[in-house]
């Protein structure tokens, strides 16, 4: 067993924590038999690696009925703290901070599943105060319910003023993810951005759009949390979904996108997924890197040291989280003392 003094996360980064890795998928669903579909392919999926592939959300806002929210946050809440989920890598989307059941469902959620639940996604904030606010109910709850941990909060933007105050909102304390909403944020302009900018390749392209995207990205990556990608409007076509992946990761630094029908997860995997060289690369610095005490080495030629290492270990672990099966002098590196 591998000293965890010499381990890349201590070396690499010392008292402070890196980057949280997210499965690269966060896939919504909205009703019972969906939700249930879900967990199910998460299991299927994550067999071989013992871990989820992909993140599940579990839709209260657009999922629940007018007047059936509580009945539709139990069940979602029930569903999370079930067997099925046996990643424990399922989150839950509640109502916005104007909705009169907000809080009832942060309350139901924690009650039921709180030990469970992966993420509290918080939708349509109009400011860094509304997040604040509700984050604060979070705690209080986590609290009151004797919770020993402070569960991750991931932050929609898709208004005007969150995306004002997008910096402002990456900082809070609890948050882990800003998730781009596409569709609200070209609504909200209320026609002055045509309805072809919410799909491709509009949407990679408008420039407003292209402003908010490397915004978001930015404040997040400056935060040190994950920019999570919006949902692509292809259903079917494998090769165009994985395209609209390709270009959230390599043109704007999104780590994650949203998923909304189980045919789009596998080809968002595949896109977001590094090179196989890459990888085969990464394993052989960081190998060479551990063997001289991780100071500097070289490489095909090439001098590597500490700011490198950093790189590529991030490679591996995002790789990792797309179910790559690294060498095992790599994988023993997730092995503490």
């Amino acid at each position: 067993m591998i000293d965890s003094r010499l381990l890349p996360d201590f070396v690499l980064f010392g008292r402070t924590k890196p980057e949280a890795v997210l499965p690269v998928v966060d896939h919504y669903a909205g009703s019972e038999k969906t939700i249930i579909r879900a967990l199910l392919l998460q299991q299927e999926m994550g067999a071989k690696t013992d871990c989820a592939l992909f993140d599940v959300t579990c839709d209260c806002e657009d999922g629940a009925k007018t007047g059936m929210e509580e009945a539709h946050a139990t069940m979602c809440a029930k569903i999370i703290n079930s067997a099925e989920n046996r990643f424990n890598r399922v989150g839950i989307r509640i109502h916005d901070v104007s909705h009169p059941h907000w809080e009832k469902d942060l309350q139901i959620a924690l009650e039921i599943a709180g030990e469970k639940l992966a993420f509290v996604t918080l939708p349509k904030a109009r400011a860094a105060a509304d997040v604040a606010r509700q984050i604060s109910l979070l705690r209080q709850l986590e609290d009151s319910l004797d919770l020993q941990r402070a569960i991750p909060v991931h932050v929609l933007i898709e208004t005007h003023g969150a995306l004002q105050e997008v910096a402002q909102i990456a900082a809070l304390p609890g948050v882990e993810s800003l998730d781009f909403g596409l569709m609200d944020f070209v609504s909200d302009h209320q026609g002055a951005i045509p309805a072809s900018a919410m799909q491709s390749p509009g949407q990679f392209t408008h420039p407003l759009i292209v402003r908010a995207k490397c915004e978001i990205a930015a404040a997040a990556h400056a935060a040190g949390i994950t920019p999570t990608h919006n949902v692509s409007t292809e259903l079917e076509d494998a090769s165009l979904i994985g395209a609209d992946a390709q270009r959230a990761r390599q043109e704007f630094a999104f780590l994650r996108m949203w998923s909304i029908h189980p045919h789009q997860i596998s080809p968002i995997l595949e896109a977001m997924r590094p090179d196989l060289s890459e990888i085969n690369t990464a394993s052989e610095i960081l190998t060479l890197a551990q063997a001289a005490g991780w100071g500097p080495i070289r490489h095909q030629g090439r001098l590597h040291d500490r700011a490198s290492y950093r790189y590529y270990w991030n490679l591996l672990c995002r790789a990792r989280i797309t179910g790559v099966v690294l060498p095992d002098e790599i994988q023993r590196f997730w092995h503490e003392e």
